[in-house]
């Protein structure tokens, strides 16, 4: 008989560190200890608050699912960590539509083609992350600071740890923040706030409100997720609305969840500050932390689950194939009447699609003539490297495939979704 390998525990992606003596046992930003941690400790502590170092997105969002499937069940967490410049999405919606995928291509070919290592540094590529909660898509570099509480499902409630976070707002000079119907954290602002840049308090003028912080939620039988951002200092401010404005968005008809699309603006905080004031509130919460560490990449990715989760995460089919169904039309129909922006082309093309996968294909000619492109069914969306191409194969005339197979490379990003060389 196997002998079953011992579970890893949290324990093992924590790095801890001795507290200086002269060092506040209460500071978040520099996370000293009051003692070395056991096996023990971490599978019972009550209240945990970790910092991560990590500012990659597949591995703060797997520590975070991570402690979610294994603190205890009573138990109540705070995770802090800031990602390098992403697009997060839901796990019910269709990156299609959720982001300017063409822009984020040319992004990454911009970044590779930088002629020095700090210039492609300072430009890396905005990575595309589906993450495992609801809700819409938000943007995240290291000016934005997440939050994540972690909390028994039978004490979850969607404001308390938002309320949090506007009090902790409140004790750094932001006292206009407060949560909205919706959930999110928003402030007020006067008129000089429009060009985005950061927070300037008060005048009327219609300058507000402006959301600093949107939310996601996940919850299990016994558990519950709430992670939420908080635009401090994000220098991609002015790039948001574009890289989360996809050009296929009025061709696109879909069964999951979309995007609500608000005004935002920074806040003008240094991140350890902000750490500090919601570590601060969240102990006023639940009081003093028995347990407080760091998270690191490499002994993060030493736990098994942390791994696999990871390896999920980093892998195109759940990055793409867990797209709920939806249709891509040229024209309005009766199920879907919006009006639809002047075509380049005559001919009208219709698919639906699952997962990925495309179930049925039409094109629809001038003269009104319908044609089903049955070689297409059951092609992978994600995989298709040239809709000209691929539209081709398919017995599509040469002309007709370039001009439509061109605009549909463009239309869903295909230089960004097609398999790595």
């Amino acid at each position: 008989m196997t002998a079953r390998r011992p579970q890893q525990h949290l324990l093992l992606l924590l790095t801890p560190r001795r507290q200086p003596a002269a060092a506040s046992s209460s500071s978040s930003s520099s996370y000293h200890h009051r003692s070395r941690f056991s096996t023990a400790a971490a599978a019972t502590s009550k209240t945990q608050i970790y910092l991560s170092r990590s500012r990659d997105p597949l591995l703060n969002l797997s520590v975070e699912h991570h402690l979610l499937r294994t603190v205890p069940a009573n138990a109540t967490v705070l995770m802090l960590y800031a990602n390098a410049p992403c697009v997060v999405f839901g796990r019910n919606q269709n990156p299609w539509i959720e982001a300017n995928l063409a822009r984020l291509a040319a992004e990454a070919s911009s970044s590779s083609s930088s002629s020095s290592s700090s210039a492609a540094a300072a430009a890396a590529p905005i990575r595309l992350v589906r993450r495992r909660s609801g809700g819409g898509t938000v943007f995240h570099d290291e000016g934005n600071v997440n939050f994540s509480v972690i909390c028994p499902s039978a004490a979850f409630d969607r404001d308390r740890h938002a309320e949090m976070v506007v009090r902790a707002l409140a004790a750094l000079g932001r006292p206009s923040a407060r949560v909205n119907a919706r959930h999110d954290i928003v402030v007020d602002g006067g008129p000089t706030m429009s060009d985005g840049a950061g927070y300037h308090p008060g005048g009327g003028g219609g300058g507000g409100p402006f959301k600093v912080s949107g939310s996601a939620y996940k919850l299990t039988r016994l558990r519950s997720l709430h992670h939420g951002t908080c635009l401090l200092r994000s220098p991609g401010l002015a790039s948001i609305a574009g890289l989360l404005r996809s050009p296929a968005e009025c061709f696109v008809r879909a069964r999951g969840v979309e995007s609500v699309r608000s005004p935002v603006r920074n806040l003008d905080l240094d991140g350890d500050a902000f750490r500090d004031a919601v570590v601060g509130q969240f102990e006023a919460l639940y009081g003093p932390a028995d347990l407080r560490a760091v998270v690191d990449d490499a002994p993060a990715l030493a736990v098994d689950e942390v791994r696999r989760g990871y390896r999920e995460m980093a892998s195109r089919d759940w990055l793409y194939g867990q797209t709920p169904r939806f249709t891509f039309c040229t024209h309005p129909t009766e199920q879907d009447p919006r009006p639809r922006p002047k075509l380049p082309f005559e001919e009208r093309i219709y698919f639906e699609a699952k997962q990925g996968v495309i179930e049925c294909f039409r094109m629809e000619s001038s003269m009104g003539a319908q044609k089903e492109l049955s070689a297409l069914v059951g092609t992978t969306m994600y995989n298709i490297s040239d809709w000209s191409a691929q539209l081709a194969e398919a017995g599509v005339a040469s002309q007709q495939a370039q001009q439509i197979g061109g605009w549909l490379n463009d239309i869903l990003g295909t230089e960004f979704t097609k398999p790595p060389a």
